[in-house]
């Protein structure tokens, strides 16, 4: 690590979730002095033990809706890694958490822009807020992070991680270019985890997904790495499309179908391939996604 890296102080926001959680620890070994900011008081005592045994970490109980609890714990930070978690109560997307997300997203660069010290926000997206369009305005093979997903696309389907992801990360970079606020922003392809299921909202759209060659997933480590990466280059800039696995194949399906589904499952991991490889017709789809919404129903 560079001497000029050498005790700074960052914000990991929102640090209970998976990700949040992992950057905590890899920046805490790095040398860095953490704030971690937890919106799940469910975590927060286990944070506040971890915290008593590192002093270089410091634990805040925050809400991204709570204008001021955001400010306290970004105080003193020169820097911020945010990304949004689902609320415990709403663990899944619809429209309400994409409105809640985006009101997230504008007051945590609003704080940011309110604190002296920041200097750089690393903002976390997602791929699905990149590959949606109609494929018959445009040729998917060209997607790269100049892309936006299409709102009315996403509203017309009902792929609401993709909308949500879309409008919180245009309200994110509109605010930081009117304030001035540096931000780079990456666009996570789905998290590979070993508690990873079918319910990941991420899922929604598998099939076209595969089809159209943007079935992208990304490991916990090298997603920490490139947060970490983008903060620490001064020359780094704009939206980052951040994966190392692509799903193309039907070894590859096969293996996420298996952590998906185990086969003593009611239906079967084989229910997930037909979604995946046969999704060949609207009126097949429809069937696939009606199969796995009563699988998810029996789940809840």
């Amino acid at each position: 690590m560079a001497p000029a890296l050498l005790n700074q102080t960052v914000c990991v926001m929102d640090a209970s979730g998976r990700l949040g959680s992992a950057l905590v620890h890899r920046l805490l070994q790095r040398g860095y002095a953490v704030h971690a900011a937890v919106h799940n008081h469910d975590e927060l005592q286990s944070f506040k033990r971890l915290s008593s045994e590192n002093k270089k970490l410091r634990v805040f109980g925050s809400d991204p809706l709570d204008y001021h609890s955001l400010m306290e714990a970004l105080k003193g930070c020169c820097g911020l890694f945010y990304s949004f978690e689902l609320p415990s109560d709403n663990p899944t997307y619809d429209e309400f958490v994409g409105e809640l997300e985006v009101r997230a997203a504008h007051n945590v660069l609003e704080a940011c822009a309110q604190t002296d010290t920041i200097d750089k926000v690393v903002f976390t997206s997602s791929a699905t807020a990149v590959i949606w369009r109609d494929q018959h305005n445009s040729v998917r093979s060209d997607v790269n992070e100049r892309n936006w997903s299409d709102i009315n696309f996403c509203k017309k389907f009902k792929l609401w991680h993709g909308l949500s992801k879309t409008v919180a990360e245009k309200t994110a970079w509109a605010l930081a270019m009117d304030r001035g606020v540096n931000m780079v922003s990456i666009n996570a392809g789905l998290l590979m985890h070993p508690n990873l299921s079918i319910k990941d909202p991420y899922l929604l759209g598998a099939a076209e997904m595969f089809k159209d060659g943007v079935f992208v997933a990304v490991d916990l480590g090298f997603l920490v790495d490139a947060h970490i990466c983008v903060f620490e280059d001064s020359s780094s800039y704009g939206r980052y499309l951040c994966f190392n696995r692509v799903l193309n194949c039907s070894k590859d399906v096969v293996k996420l179908s298996s952590m998906l589904l185990p086969s003593s499952s009611p239906l079967g991991y084989n229910f997930f391939l037909l979604f995946i490889f046969m999704g060949l017709s609207d009126i097949f789809d429809r069937i696939i996604l009606f199969v796995v919404a009563r699988y998810r129903s029996l789940l809840t």
